[in-house]
């Protein structure tokens, strides 16, 4: 259980340094860059992947590159959504893009539509109208709510990718760590070209919080590994702790100690949200 605390906080600090980076004067694109320098770099030196696996004939490259373009994206449309909605509605948010991966394993990957599973489908859409509703203005709101369905997507479309890619029969850890790699090649050659134009430096304040983002992010994903190796009959439990615990922790961080408000609509739908995973959790263990 250990593992799955740590997991949960690392995913939780992600967030928190994303909500401070513009307060440090922080180039989340830069940073982003070299977290997944780092990320890529931890995980050839602790995981020790074989990269000579992906030469198989049946290894989907389709799907690695566009999971390598997908991964930092998706890192900067939570930066943009953590910065104007707040850490946690983004939080749940991202965890409630289960639900439309769950959608997926129906249409394309042949799972049977549980009718426990539809009901938690059904709460979870339910929970989305509650947290996409912020107090304030018309105007915060029309911000914030098309940064959080971006969250919700792609996130999805990650876990859809993921899928994909472990239904080819080539190693995760390998597939991942290739895709760390790509993608800090592609970000680094994108920062060259701000560069150029001259529309940003590179400062050690960014490559200091890249750094840290990438233990975070990589000690993130390593303990959920770990957990489910520990807990090998119980992938459920796992499962539903994470998401679970990510929802709970980041709301509280978000409320107290940066006083994000949050509406009566926000806490029904943030309630949802924990009972939805539970629900789909149970009928994934069943």
């Amino acid at each position: 259980m250990s593992f799955l605390l740590l997991s949960v906080l690392c995913s939780v600090l992600v967030s928190v340094l994303l909500k401070l980076a513009p307060r440090q004067r922080i180039d989340v694109a830069q940073a982003i860059t070299w977290n997944y320098a780092v990320a890529g770099a931890l995980a050839l030196w602790l995981l020790d992947p074989s990269l000579t696996a992906l030469r198989a004939p049946q290894t989907p490259w389709i799907e690695l590159l566009l999971l390598a373009i997908a991964l930092p994206s998706i890192f900067l449309v939570l930066a943009r959504s953590v910065r104007l909605a707040g850490i946690v509605r983004s939080d749940v948010a991202q965890r409630l893009s289960l639900l439309l991966s769950l959608a997926a394993a129906f249409l394309w990957f042949g799972e049977s539509a549980h009718p426990v599973k539809l009901a938690g489908l059904a709460l979870g859409l339910l929970a989305i109208v509650g947290i996409l509703h912020r107090p304030g203005t018309e105007a915060t709101q029309a911000r914030g709510w098309p940064w959080l369905l971006a969250v919700w997507a792609g996130f999805a479309l990650i876990d859809v990718l993921l899928k994909r890619i472990a239904l080819s029969g080539v190693s995760s850890l390998s597939s991942l760590t290739l895709c760390f790699l790509i993608a800090f090649a592609l970000m680094l050659l994108v920062q060259c070209v701000r560069r150029l134009r001259g529309d940003m430096r590179f400062e050690g304040r960014s490559l200091s919080a890249g750094l840290l983002l990438g233990v975070l992010n990589f000690a993130n994903i390593l303990f959920y590994v770990r957990a489910h190796q520990a807990l090998p009959d119980s992938p459920a439990v796992v499962f539903a702790t994470m998401n679970i615990g990510v929802v709970t922790l980041g709301a509280l961080v978000g409320i107290l100690a940066f006083g994000e408000p949050t509406s009566r609509w926000n806490r029904a739908g943030l309630a949802l949200a924990v009972v939805a995973i539970a629900i789909i959790a149970f009928a994934a263990k069943g």
